[in-house]
């Protein structure tokens, strides 16, 4: 177990820091649509009718791996009427 943990640490680090800064990212944005959605009581069904878009396109969006386009972003703040992210 130890050489598990000491290979999986060792591969972790060896991630640069801009590819887990973008990860962290990205499962925020997922975090987000996934508690806006919650607030609003809908299915991953029910959102999907609501954007036009397949349900399985939501749950790629709620994987935490979609590569967001501002476009995308744009639509969900307007969708929610209030941002997805926000920039300081």
């Amino acid at each position: 177990m130890r050489t598990i943990n000491s290979s999986f640490n060792q591969m972790l680090a060896d991630v640069p820091a801009d590819i887990k800064h973008e990860v962290d990212l990205e499962f925020a944005i997922s975090d987000r649509i996934n508690s806006l959605m919650t607030k609003r009581g809908l299915s991953k069904l029910e959102f999907a009718k609501a954007l036009g878009k397949r349900p399985s396109e939501i749950t790629k969006w709620l994987s935490g791996q979609h590569n967001f386009t501002i476009r995308t972003i744009a639509l969900l703040s307007t969708f929610f009427g209030e941002p997805l992210i926000q920039v300081s």
